[in-house]
């Protein structure tokens, strides 16, 4: 009976308003625009490399980063337009590539964040950085497309065989893995498909 009176005597908390209410649970769409970190700033993080070695790995990174979506991208270009006797294999083949090059545009711009930098992101930033020649709007012949993207290969893998000297000599050997393990191996299986495509027994010519 003691408990129960207790129970009664207690006083209930007055209700919050209702605008109150519908404040606490309101999305916040006014936020103040600003950069918490500037583009080729490093955050120092404690893996062990200096912030020097960091910031030229990031720009190796990001350089790669930048050919390597646009060799993606040029993939879905060719997918959505092949066209003649061997469209499906090569409509095929070509979203196998694609699939794959993304994959690298993850670890590329996660082992750029894990150094302390930005990675790049946007289309726009993404055709002012990248080497890879931007090709026509339009469709052209399956053999243009394969030399298209064999030469945006081989740039890349020249690239990265580069990077992946220079993030060695300064000791980020995480970096050189990257460049060798996962982009150099992908894209010369990938050319290495791509160009038997263009050998004298095969029906795709331009």
């Amino acid at each position: 009976m003691a408990t129960k009176s207790k129970r009664a005597t207690k006083k209930a908390l007055p209700a919050a308003p209702a605008s109150r209410q519908a404040m606490a649970v309101e999305p916040n769409l006014h936020q103040a625009s600003h950069e918490t970190q500037k583009y080729g700033e490093i955050i120092r993080m404690p893996n062990g490399l200096s912030e020097a070695v960091c910031k030229k790995s990031v720009a190796l990174l990001n350089q790669c980063l930048a050919d390597t979506i646009t060799l993606r991208d040029m993939y879905k270009k060719h997918h959505w337009q092949v066209v003649g006797p061997t469209f499906n294999q090569l409509h095929l083949m070509y979203d196998q590539h694609y699939e794959g090059q993304v994959l690298l545009v993850d670890i590329l711009a996660e082992r750029v964040q894990l150094l302390g930098g930005i990675a790049l992101a946007m289309a726009a930033d993404i055709a002012e950085t990248t080497r890879i020649p931007r090709p026509p709007r339009g469709r052209e012949p399956a053999a243009v497309q394969i030399r298209r993207l064999a030469e945006a290969h081989e740039l890349v893998i020249t690239g990265a065989r580069e990077a992946a000297a220079k993030v060695d000599e300064a000791g980020d050997d995480g970096s050189n893995d990257v460049f060798v393990s996962n982009v150099l191996r992908t894209n010369e299986l990938q050319v290495w498909f791509l160009t038997e495509h263009l050998v004298a027994a095969s029906p795709v010519a331009a």
